[in-house]
């Protein structure tokens, strides 16, 4: 087994609808470890350093504007395998296909709006993760 460490976003949507203890709640009682923890309102040039491998794509400036609309919890987990643990937490980007039992499949929906407003993010692989950590946590 491996102990990882992911860095798992309450996105402004989440944050807004008070979602945040619930998503922390499920992170906790999947048996991960809460290792730092901040609420901010992430400015431009975080988000861009975070979402560098989608610049040029349609989505890219609404994903960014949405993610500096409002407060976000902050965290990093820690378990073994919580990387993909929490991937399958969290259910399919497409809050409207995500299975029941997991954070976009209970909590989430299609708004309608230019970007999938989805709760969650969860780093896809230890790279990403450590990389993500470092833009959101450099004291780690």
């Amino acid at each position: 087994m491996t102990t990882e460490r992911s860095l798992v976003l309450v996105k402004p949507d989440g944050f807004a609808r008070g979602l945040t203890g619930e998503v922390l709640r499920r992170i906790e009682a999947k048996g991960y470890r809460l290792v730092a923890l901040q609420v901010l309102t992430p400015d431009l040039d975080r988000l861009h350093v975070h979402y560098e491998e989608h610049v040029g794509k349609p989505f890219f400036e609404p994903l960014c504007e949405f993610m500096s609309s409002g407060p976000v919890t902050a965290v990093v987990i820690e378990g073994e395998r919580c990387i993909e643990g929490f991937r399958a937490l969290a259910g399919a980007t497409d809050p409207t296909a995500a299975l029941p039992g997991t954070i976009r499949g209970d909590l989430g929906r299609d708004w309608g709006r230019k970007v999938q407003e989805n709760i969650v993010h969860g780093s896809d692989s230890p790279e990403s993760a450590a990389r993500e950590i470092g833009i959101w946590f450099p004291e780690l």
